[in-house]
């Protein structure tokens, strides 16, 4: 254990530095869940620093990791992730700095000062985009020796992109509430602030852009772990072109539901409140997705059934 954690040390030091950095915080940002009484937009004022701090820890740990797994170094990859890291530090100190002066992050123009702060945190993440795009191509350039890791990574990044686009319509025009110095929802249909599922706040009453964008962004964390699991159970069963054909079916399973949920909260439906159609709509994907993983799977067996015949 002890020998793996060095190891982790140096996949990318400045971002294994900000993991850190963020673990800590998450751990303070916990306490003060629980020893703060304030409450922001309807939910304890420290919640949005927790979430942030676990997701980027997650985020920046695995983009590290995929760094290591490349046969050679590449310089690019290594800037593009230390462009990350400093985009990531600009979001998150505005996020706590907000905070600590009592007042929320996003959305807000109430003053010269928050919307400037607003506008920075934006422009860092259109930097972390790019940057995340560059990394991207740079990882698929470098041919990874387990095929179905390499797809698992690349899907994987591909996906979390879809993931951050899906945070676009929170700051579009049509998600102008018409209060004055607010520039844009989480929610559709209700206020933002409203009743919300517990921990992560998601609207139980209206639509909710956060889900999609929470479950692109974890397609990262998910695929490869996906590719891991198939290769440990399913790698005396399977050979490698059907283990890669079933994460390619899930790949693309996972990336049409982020839009299918950032569809359904479009049309103000809380997530467990669904409508015929958005049923519909996930029932067609579940079945569209188990049809391709069975197709996976009998052309496997196929070949075994073939000297009989």
């Amino acid at each position: 254990m002890t020998t793996t954690l060095r190891r982790a040390a140096h996949w990318h030091r400045p971002m294994m530095v900000f993991v850190s950095a963020m673990a800590v915080l998450a751990a303070i940002a916990a306490v003060g869940i629980l020893a703060d009484s304030r409450v922001l937009t309807g939910v304890p004022i420290w919640l949005k620093p927790f979430k942030f701090a676990v997701s980027l820890a997650l985020y920046g740990i695995t983009l590290a990791w995929m760094l290591s797994l490349l046969p050679r170094r590449s310089r690019i990859a290594e800037w593009a992730v230390t462009v990350v890291v400093a985009m990531s530090v600009v979001e998150m100190v505005v996020i706590v700095g907000q905070v600590l002066r009592g007042t929320t992050s996003h959305f807000n123009a109430t003053t010269p000062l928050n919307a400037a702060l607003f506008q920075l945190m934006g422009t860092a993440i259109m930097v972390l985009f790019a940057a995340h795009l560059v990394l991207g191509i740079v990882v698929l350039r470098q041919p990874i020796a387990d095929r179905v890791g390499r797809y698992a990574v690349g899907l994987g990044l591909g996906l979390t992109l879809l993931g951050m686009l899906a945070a676009v319509p929170m700051v579009l025009p049509s998600q102008d509430p018409g209060i004055e110095g607010i520039a844009g929802a989480h929610s559709v249909g209700v206020p933002d602030g409203g009743p919300g599922l517990p921990l992560v706040g998601w609207s139980t009453t209206g639509g909710d852009l956060r889900i999609g964008h929470f479950v692109g962004l974890h397609a990262l964390q998910a695929l490869p772990i996906l590719a891991i699991l198939l290769n440990r159970f399913l790698g005396g069963r399977l050979d490698e072109p059907a283990r890669v054909r079933l994460l390619v079916v899930a790949g693309g399973a996972y990336g049409v539901l982020t839009m299918l949920l950032t569809w359904q909260a479009l049309r103000g439906q809380p997530l467990l409140r669904p409508d015929a159609l958005t049923l519909a709509a996930g029932v067609a994907l579940l079945v569209a997705a188990g049809a391709a993983a069975g197709l996976v799977l009998a052309r496997q067996r196929r070949p075994e059934l073939a000297p009989a015949a």
